[in-house]
């Protein structure tokens, strides 16, 4: 219901309950006016008919009585006159003529309480009042009661019953009723135009206002209010529209900083305006603390968890693909897919992990859109059962080239919702680009400071920043590890004979040749000079045994190609055993190098198992 609906109906009952209030009341008092009009002229014409008959029974013609009772009667108004003796009269004077001998029950009460009595007599055709007077002995006056009558003062003598018609009043009464209502009525009338008139600005302002704020709600901010007058309501309508075109102007402000912060050129003037303002803030706030937290990870590993964490719980993306590309061996890396990291390549051709040229968003570092061009990337591969999905890849820049990209792999159902996060999810990426490049290079830096730049191996440093994870794994597996300490035999007179040139040749070689001869969880550093050690984990003595022959015999049969000619080199290994030798880390490495320096010691090209004697033997150098 609107306000203006309200307004006429509250008037409306205003009006109703006024005139029944006014008809109410008139009707009341009109009608207590008519009986005690008709009570007065009834009480003033008993008192004539009183005085006259005194009168007559003094002079002696009361028996002419009927005639002024007749004379009454022809009055206007006066419908009958009659009169009825009291029992003092009738004793005294007998009971007077036919009609005056039979009293009614109301004139019976009015003869014994000598009070009057009146009634309204009402029927369709007349309104009648009756009234009876009594007549009471009285002293009083010249003529009085007691000249003639041999009673008390104050005895009833009788009673005077007198109807008159009050349909003349009761008429006009309603006449009066009817005009006064009329003027109630064309008084309310032109209150209510009036009325009208002066609220329809305020109506038609509320209703403006009511429609330009729903239509904000709605993220419409161009309402303009109309201002119709000059008064509170038009400054209200006049500050509505400033505050409309201040909150339309500053939302576009703030819009189209946002838009140019997350680098996305599509109008905000498609949907709510409001909304997508907030959840455009709201996302770069979010990214801001996304950024704040993959700056304190460590590695390049937490950034990628984290960032796969976000796709899932931040834009409920639950298909995608974060790959890492290594350009030095034209490579890329599935670090997480659908959320298990290190998982199988599985919404692209396998091509693209051994040929990273392969991937469109690697080669060409745009955005390749499947969503909207289907099969513009042909490395796009889903599983059959999910041939209706389509992708979009996004590469993250690093020092100018593709250092990762991450694949979304839509179903139909989630296409406008993911079209709708693009560049929400490129803010999340752009702020992860320089953490991860800063990563990597910190990583490439310490990286070099673990390894051995000649060889590629990792040094002693490494060893040394790792041991305490080496040994809570074996304590935890209840496993042992065993060291291989190996020293090439006469080095020194490669490098004498032929220079240094193929003396880092030899090492070279010999290093490729470790790393091909034990597993990828063993560790193999380059602990100085020509000296190697080997960490074989979860391995025997017995076993890491075998290893060693297996090496000593392949780096006999072992030739490197040099300037100086072809080179061929045997090496002595020592072996030893943490706990079994020793519960402490570096003292078993330290008994490898005791089984060395006896395999040095008795002929070389040779592989000896530590055992305490050698310890014992050789304690006095150490």
């Amino acid at each position: 219901m609107t306000l203006q609906t309200k307004l006429s109906a509250f008037f409306a009952i205003l009006v109703i309950c006024l005139v029944a209030a006014v008809l109410a009341i008139g009707l009341y008092s009109f009608r207590e006016y008519s009986i005690r009009t008709a009570t007065e002229h009834i009480r003033s014409a008993a008192e004539i008919i009183r005085v006259n008959l005194t009168e007559a029974m003094i002079n002696g013609v009361i028996d002419k009585r009927e005639n002024l009772l007749q004379r009454l009667v022809e009055v206007p108004g006066l419908k009958s006159v009659r009169v009825v003796r009291g029992p003092q009269v009738e004793q005294q004077f007998g009971k007077g003529l036919v009609r005056e001998q039979v009293a009614d029950a109301l004139e019976r009460q009015v003869l014994g309480d000598g009070e009057a009595a009146f009634e309204l007599l009402d029927d369709d055709t007349d309104a009648t009042f009756r009234g009876t007077i009594p007549f009471v002995a009285t002293t009083r006056g010249n003529p009085n009661c007691l000249q003639c009558h041999q009673v008390v003062d104050g005895s009833v003598l009788g009673a005077v019953t007198i109807t008159m018609s009050i349909q003349h009043l009761k008429r006009n009464a309603m006449v009066t009723l009817s005009m006064m209502i009329g003027a109630v009525a064309l008084f309310s009338l032109v209150t209510l135009l009036v009325l009208r008139r002066l609220t329809n600005p305020i109506v038609s302002t509320a209703v403006e206002v009511e429609r330009a704020v729903r239509r904000a709600i709605d993220g419409d901010f161009t309402s303009r209010v109309e201002v119709k007058t000059g008064d509170e309501i038009g400054k209200i309508g006049a500050d509505m529209n400033r505050l409309l075109t201040y909150l339309n102007e500053g939302l576009n402000r703030i819009g189209g900083l946002v838009a140019h912060l997350t680098n996305h050129n599509r109008s905000l003037d498609g949907g709510n305006l409001l909304n997508t303002t907030i959840e455009m803030v709201e996302t770069l706030s979010q990214a801001a603390h996304f950024k704040q937290a993959i700056e304190e990870d460590e590695t390049k590993a937490e950034i990628y968890l984290r960032l796969a964490v976000s796709m899932e719980h931040v834009f409920g993306i639950r298909h995608y693909s974060i790959y890492e590309v290594l350009p030095t061996r034209n490579q890329m890396l599935p670090m997480i897919v659908d959320g298990e990291p290190q998982a199988a390549c599985r919404w692209c051709d396998p091509q693209i992990l051994v040929r990273n040229e392969t991937c469109r968003a690697r080669r060409t570092g745009h955005i390749v859109d499947g969503m909207t061009t289907p099969g513009i990337c042909f490395a796009f591969a889903p599983p059959p059962d999910k041939g209706d999905y389509r992708h979009i890849c996004f590469p993250i820049m690093q020092s100018g080239a593709v250092g990762s990209v991450l694949q979304i792999v839509v179903p139909p159902d989630q296409q406008e919702h993911v079209a709708a996060r693009v560049p929400h999810i490129g803010v999340y990426l752009r702020e992860s680009a320089p953490v991860l490049e800063a990563k990597r290079l910190m990583e490439t830096l310490r990286e070099s400071t673990l390894r051995d730049p000649m060889t590629g191996l990792h040094n002693r440093r490494f060893l040394e920043e790792s041991v305490d994870t080496l040994i809570g794994q074996a304590q935890r597996r209840k496993c042992s590890i065993a060291f291989m300490m190996l020293d090439l035999d006469y080095f020194k007179m490669v490098n004498d004979t032929y220079g240094h040139d193929a003396g880092d040749a030899v090492l070279k070689a010999l290093a490729k040749l470790l790393k091909q001869s034990v597993r990828a969880s063993d560790f193999v550093i380059r602990y100085g000079g020509e000296e190697f050690l080997i960490l074989l984990q979860e391995t025997n003595a017995a076993t890491a045994n075998e290893v060693a022959e297996k090496i000593r015999a392949a780096v006999a049969e072992l030739k490197v190609q040099t300037s100086g000619g072809m080179l061929q080199k045997t090496i002595s290994i020592g072996i030893a055993s943490f706990p079994e030798d020793s519960d402490t880390f570096w003292q078993a490495v330290k008994f490898a190098d005791v089984a060395l320096y006896n395999a040095k010691e008795t002929g070389r090209n040779k592989v000896v198992r530590f055992t305490k004697a050698l310890w014992e033997e050789n304690k006095k150098d150490y």
